[in-house]
């Protein structure tokens, strides 16, 4: 941490003129949103993991539940089989 402590704003400006040539322009707002979702599906695991230490309340919900058909969603099964085989 005694690294971090010695950062000014040139460090940061310097930074972020790397990032901007590594990447490009055009890809920057693609991969800040992208870490912007990653974060927020990570602080929903953990939110949902804390309430979810007991063991017996993870045993008690099913396994594979049926897909649910929604009017947004409809569920397609798809076969694999050969017909006249």
């Amino acid at each position: 941490m005694g690294l971090l402590q010695n950062l000014t704003g040139w460090h940061a400006i310097v930074i972020l003129a790397i990032v901007l040539l590594l990447f490009g322009a055009a890809k920057l707002p693609l991969l800040a949103k992208s870490i912007g979702q990653s974060a927020k599906i990570f602080k929903t695991e953990i939110a949902g993991s804390d309430t979810s230490t007991d063991p017996a309340a993870a045993s008690a919900t099913p396994a594979a539940a049926a897909p649910v058909a929604t009017e947004e969603s409809p569920v397609v099964t798809v076969s694999t089989a050969t017909p006249g085989r």
